[in-house]
Parts: structure tokens; C-alpha cells; sequence
């Protein structure tokens, strides 16, 4: 494979010539950069998500912003969406990396989460009511400068209080924020866990669901036919559980995910089997849910979800970009060059991710681990 700029120029066999002077870089399986549709940059997967914010300023949290994207690039992941950050910190900091200033994937940043008042994330996101006070909040957040749009449809597990099996905002709130947002070419994501909070972000005409751990044959059925894609964050519950009673979250927290962990990976297997389209998403930032580990979320997808490794591979790219709406995610001449570089091929072994050789993010080598070969 070669590489001149910013894409590949040629993909062939061993015997091309390769032009004097060129770097090579040899690696056993090269795959294409990956694709985490589900990251809060600000978060950096503490036991208590709410004293982030309380504990914290807003310049400290921008200083774990930078530092979480440049460990998100060193990983392998190149590009990334960000689902909710307070004071536009996402958006400045997609803005620093594009600009050069700072090492970081991709960023597409969704501003404040938009939630009902006292609802799940009220805490960073922005608090809106009735229809119109949902268009405005959109509004807000392109003002601010968002790629897209995040909407939170039930409770969650990080919120005291919120039930992720209650409805939040609405299904005729959904659609005033939705169109809103689609009259502006701006994407949707909802966060939406229960099964009554999945069907209305659905009939409301939402992009992509996030989390989905509890939806029925009624959402599944309205999934394939508005041909929306579900983010599933496989790591962010399994993470929380595995962290158990002594990792120092709130009691709350612990028993929200455990309750939905018992019933996520029969619905979410259910839903893949009918043809449900899954992205990859990890919600990297939660607790103990690094954002240089969506190499988990990728085995997690073949132990708990049965997908192959070529089925979590196009998961993590091609979906998520395809999800994204950005020219990423395969390999070929002419697309953009950003490459992961592995140590061994991903077909019985999802490993490999976990250590990549390098990193390549635009034709440009931007992340080569320590403990890389030389």
C-alpha cells in the first residue's frame, strides 16, 4: 500500500516498486483507522461521573479533553463523536486538532446533550421543555458551533434518580428537535436505554440510538423500517460491572447495571440477528471505560454479540462512518489514509488492537506505542 498526502495511492502486491526515499513500514494486517461513534472526551472513566463536574473546572476538564484525544489516536481510533461535553469543550478541542495544535482523532462534537429539566446528564447537558424549548436548544448547540445533535429519551445509569427505563423527553419533543436539526443537515442520536424511550426516538425519526439494551420486537421492528443504526456501548455496562461494590461508585450506579446487564445481550443478539445496522460505539469516558480501550469494545462485540471479527472490524469503520456521514472507514485508492497497523492478523484474535505497530491519521504517522516494535 502507498500512501502520497493525505490518501492511498496504490493497494497491490509485493512486487510494486516503491518510489526512492519513501518511509515503509512493515505490519502483518493493516486495517483502517477506527471509529468510536460514542465518546465524551471530558470524562476520563472515573468511578463518579458527577464529581467530575463538581470537583472540576472547566479548565482542568479541557486539559483531560486533550489529553484523552491524543490517548484515543495513540490507540488506533482516528476518529471519534463526541456525545455531550459542557462549556463547548468538545467542539474546541475537535477544533485544535483539526487546526494542528493538539494530537487527536477526528472530532464530530454534539455540545451539550439536550434532556428534559432534572433529566438524565442534567448536570452537563442543556435543559429543555415542550417543543419549542427543545428547537431552541438545538439551535444553541449549532450556534456553539455542533456537528450534530444528542437527545436523551430515557434515564440513564450515571444520573441519581433517573430510571433508564422511564421515557424523558418525548416523542412529539423528539420530533420538533429532530427536524430542527435535520433542516440544518445535523444528525441525531438519542440516548435511550428502555424500551417505550427507543420506540419514541424512532417514530421521531432519530439517526442512530445509543445504548438500545432494553429495546422489544416493537423497536426492533421500527428500527429496520426507518433503517436507523444502533450504537450498543457494550463496554460501558460490562465495565461498571466488573468494577463491583469495592471500584468506589455510587451504590446506584452499580444496581442500574447489573439490572440492564441482565438483559442486554439477549436483546441486542436478538436485534443484530433480524438485521438491526450496528456502529461501533464504546462510551469511552464512563467508569473504568478508557478511551484508549475501544479495543474492548471490539472483543465485546464477538463474545457477547457472536459477530465475527470481520463483522466487528466493519463495525468500527465502515458502519460508523457510514453513521457518521464522513469519507472513512475503508481502504482503497483515492480514500483517505487512515490506517491502524497490527502486529497479527484479527481473525481469530481481536488482541491485536489492543497494541497496534502505529498509527496513521490522514497519510501522516501520528502514533507509534511504546511498546511498538522499533
Amino acid at each position: 500500500m502507498l500512501v502520497a498526502g493525505e490518501r492511498i495511492t496504490h493497494v497491490g502486491d509485493s512486487e510494486t516498486a516503491i518510489p526512492a526515499g519513501v518511509r515503509t513500514i512493515e505490519a502483518p494486517c493493516v486495517v483502517p483507522g477506527l471509529i468510536n461513534a460514542h465518546v465524551h472526551l471530558e470524562m476520563s472513566g472515573e468511578a463518579q461521573t458527577t464529581s467530575v463536574f463538581v470537583l472540576t473546572t472547566p479548565t482542568q476538564r479541557a486539559l483531560a479533553c486533550a489529553e484523552n484525544a491524543r490517548k484515543t489516536i495513540s490507540s488506533g481510533v482516528t476518529t471519534v463523536r463526541d456525545l455531550g461535553s459542557t462549556e463547548n469543550l468538545a467542539i474546541d478541542v475537535r477544533d485544535a486538532v483539526a487546526a494542528g495544535r493538539i494530537p487527536g482523532p477526528t472530532v464530530l462534537a454534539a455540545g451539550r446533550a439536550v434532556c428534559m429539566t432534572g433529566g438524565h446528564g442534567w448536570f452537563v447537558g442543556r435543559e429543555a421543555d415542550g417543543e419549542l424549548d427543545v428547537r431552541v436548544a438545538v439551535r444553541e448547540q449549532r450556534r456553539d458551533g455542533a456537528d450534530c445533535i444528542k437527545f436523551i429519551a430515557t434515564g440513564g445509569v450515571l444520573t441519581k434518580g433517573a430510571v433508564p427505563g422511564i421515557e424523558q423527553l418525548d416523542e412529539d419533543e423528539l420530533r420538533s428537535g429532530i427536524a430542527e436539526a435535520h433542516k440544518h443537515g445535523m444528525r441525531c442520536a438519542a440516548h435511550a436505554i428502555g424500551a417505550g424511550g427507543i420506540r419514541n426516538a424512532l417514530r421521531a425519526g432519530i439517526d442512530s440510538i445509543e445504548h438500545g439494551h432494553l429495546v422489544d420486537d416493537e423497536g426492533i421492528a421500527l428500527f429496520l423500517e426507518h433503517d436507523t443504526y444502533l450504537v450498543p456501548t457494550l463496554a460501558a455496562i460490562r465495565c461498571i460491572v466488573e468494577g463491583g461494590e469495592n471500584a468506589g461508585m455510587p451504590d446506584f450506579v452499580l444496581r442500574k447495571a447489573r439490572d440492564i446487564a441482565e438483559h442486554a445481550a439477549t436483546n441486542l443478539k436478538k436485534a443484530l440477528a433480524a438485521g438491526v445496522k450496528f456502529a461501533g460505539g464504546s462510551d469511552a469516558g464512563t467508569p473504568f471505560n478508557a478511551h484508549d480501550a475501544y479495543a474492548y469494545e471490539l472483543e465485546l462485540m464477538q463474545s457477547m454479540l457472536g459477530m465475527s471479527a470481520r463483522q466487528a472490524l466493519r463495525t468500527a469503520t465502515v458502519a460508523g462512518a457510514d453513521l457518521l456521514g464522513i469519507d472513512r472507514g475503508t481502504l482503497g485508492v483515492g480514500h483517505v489514509a487512515d490506517l491502524l497497523l497490527l502486529r497479527s492478523e484479527i481473525e481469530s484474535d481481536a488482541r491485536p488492537y489492543r497494541t497496534p505497530i502505529a498509527v496513521v491519521k490522514a497519510g501522516a504517522l501520528v502514533g507509534a506505542l511504546a511498546h511498538a516494535a522499533a
